[in-house]
């Protein structure tokens, strides 16, 4: 029997997993801060609740992010490749709504 390739969940070169994209886009300082930040639920993709890490976020998708006093609805217009500098990360997002 031959080994089969199976996909991973984070192969789809259109889509980044939550937790990468708010550490790339800097809403997190590293990685363990922005696996915490999904996986606790205060995160809405498309306005359904993130509750886990590893889901997948793809261009032109909406993001409501909780940090603290502020409340960031952005739309994501590019996936970034990695985590850049902030103008960089600011260029991958259009912020639709800043609030408290």
């Amino acid at each position: 029997m031959k080994n089969k390739k199976v996909a991973k969940p984070d192969s789809d070169p259109l889509a980044l997993r939550i937790d990468k994209l708010l550490w790339f886009l800097r809403f997190a300082g590293n990685r363990t801060m922005a696996k915490k930040l999904a996986s606790k639920g205060h995160v809405r993709l498309n306005g359904r609740r993130v509750d886990r890490a590893h889901m997948m976020v793809r261009q032109g998708d909406i993001l409501t992010i909780p940090q603290g006093r502020e409340v960031h609805v952005i739309r994501i217009s590019m996936l970034p490749l990695r985590r850049g500098s902030a103008p960089d990360a600011q260029s991958c997002f259009e912020r639709l709504r800043t609030g408290e």
